[in-house]
């Protein structure tokens, strides 16, 4: 190595010969600490403002639209959260999840699900029910009512399969009935209940 500079313009450091002795310079340091020097308030610095579609480059792309809803978010779900009261007529609910209270009648429903917090009174046509609150009314389940360990059920009850856990209570004018007599009572007589 040379002490001139490289192809870059950078100087090269000189090279030593054999024999010689390296010097080493001390790092001078500063006998006492010194605070950094406060900004003016001015001076701090504020985060870039987003860019708007007509300040994109031409290498950047457009924003993207919003994107295609996946199975799970298709869901058309209905939550009444603890200390709610909900009433009126609920229809086209694919989960319903009561946390509340729901006094309402509820058609055209796959999925219920009661809270331990949750009461459901009026009338429901569903496909399934889980039931760890309270129901009281008239209630057709399709395929099965799971009354579990806190559950209270009563009232007139329609169900394809029924799985109660100890300690669950279902009480009133219950029937197990085959899917194909619940379909029908559900499009057309209603008047039983």
């Amino acid at each position: 190595m040379s002490d001139g500079s490289d192809d870059l313009g950078i100087p090269m450091k000189p090279t030593r010969t054999a024999g010689t002795s390296a010097t080493v310079a001390p790092i001078a340091r500063p006998t006492t600490p010194t605070a950094p020097t406060p900004r003016p308030p001015d001076a701090v610095r504020q985060p870039p403002e987003p860019m708007r579609p007509a300040e994109l480059s031409p290498r950047q792309t457009t924003p993207l639209p919003p994107a295609r809803r996946t199975n799970d978010s298709d869901v058309r779900k209905l939550i009444v959260g603890r200390e709610i009261s909900l009433t009126g007529e609920i229809t086209s609910c694919d989960q319903l999840i009561v946390e509340g209270s729901v006094e309402a009648n509820l058609t055209n429903c796959r999925d219920v699900d009661i809270a331990e917090t949750g009461l459901f009174k009026g009338s429901a046509t569903v496909e399934e029910v889980e039931v760890r609150g309270r129901f009281e009314g008239n209630l057709i389940v399709r395929k099965r009512l799971y009354v579990r360990a806190t559950g209270r059920v009563s009232g007139a009850i329609r169900y394809g399969q029924i799985e109660i856990e100890c300690g669950g209570q279902i009480s009133g004018d219950i029937q197990a009935q085959p899917s194909e007599e619940l379909v029908s009572e559900f499009t057309g007589n209603r008047a039983a209940f």
